[in-house]
């Protein structure tokens, strides 16, 4: 059996301004946003591949949403972090972006274990919200 990964929610403070970050820094196209801020989605989206987003869901839902049978408590949690993989030139291009706006990053990290066994380059920095994200790539 093979499963695919559809999406992962993260909890943000604004939507909007999350997608912003996700837009400009990492490329990802937003999905949802005029109906959000038209109040007609809940939550924004950005798009990862053709069939994985990230949900980024207001910190506000969560009571809502803890609402759900078995979930009481479970919303508004975090995550560890979440990975992209992405090409060797890409990474580069992602590295020199981060640098340029500014933004905390660690120092590349060789042979972590992921998907598709060890990355030559990782490197993980914060969203505007806390959340970590992990670049990587396989290609040398």
């Amino acid at each position: 059996m093979a499963y695919l990964l559809d999406h992962v929610v993260l909890w943000v403070a604004d939507p909007v301004r999350s997608a912003a970050f996700y837009r400009e820094v990492l490329g990802l196209e937003p999905l949802r946003l005029a109906e959000y801020r038209a109040g007609e989605a809940p939550f924004v989206s950005v798009r990862v591949t053709p069939s994985t987003i990230l949900d980024l869901t207001p910190r506000s839902s969560a009571p809502a949403l803890n609402a759900t049978p078995g979930a009481e408590g479970s919303a508004g949690h975090p995550v560890n972090h979440v990975c992209l993989a992405m090409t060797a030139e890409e990474y580069d291009v992602l590295r020199a972006r981060l640098a340029a706006g500014g933004h905390r990053v660690t120092p590349d990290q060789a042979d972590l274990y992921g998907a598709r066994g060890l990355a030559p380059r990782s490197c993980y920095f914060p969203d505007p919200d806390g959340n970590i994200i992990e670049a990587r790539h396989y290609d040398r």
